[in-house]
């Protein structure tokens, strides 16, 4: 019984110290990364794409007639789904 207690005792030990060396390399990977990656980013920024749905809404507008047979059909659907249930 002592004996896996003690194997038992070196299991946990070897887990903790492993556990700890992967989060200081881990750490460490972090930092490096962000003090390599800080300066690129400053002096290479990401383009700012165009906002595309702005562009749809105010440089063409849908015809009336079309706006006003998709609010009837979603008035016919709703009638239909409430005298349903």
């Amino acid at each position: 019984m002592q004996a896996s207690a003690e194997v038992f005792y070196q299991a946990a030990t070897l887990m903790v110290v492993g556990m700890c060396f992967v989060f200081a390399f881990l750490g460490m990977l972090i930092v490096a990364i962000k003090t390599l990656i800080a300066p690129l980013a400053s002096r290479y920024p990401d383009p700012i794409p165009e906002s595309k749905l702005s562009d749809a809404n105010t440089s063409q507008q849908q015809p009336t007639a079309v706006v006003a047979a998709i609010s009837a059909a979603i008035t016919q659907y709703r009638s239909m789904r409430t005298k349903t249930e």
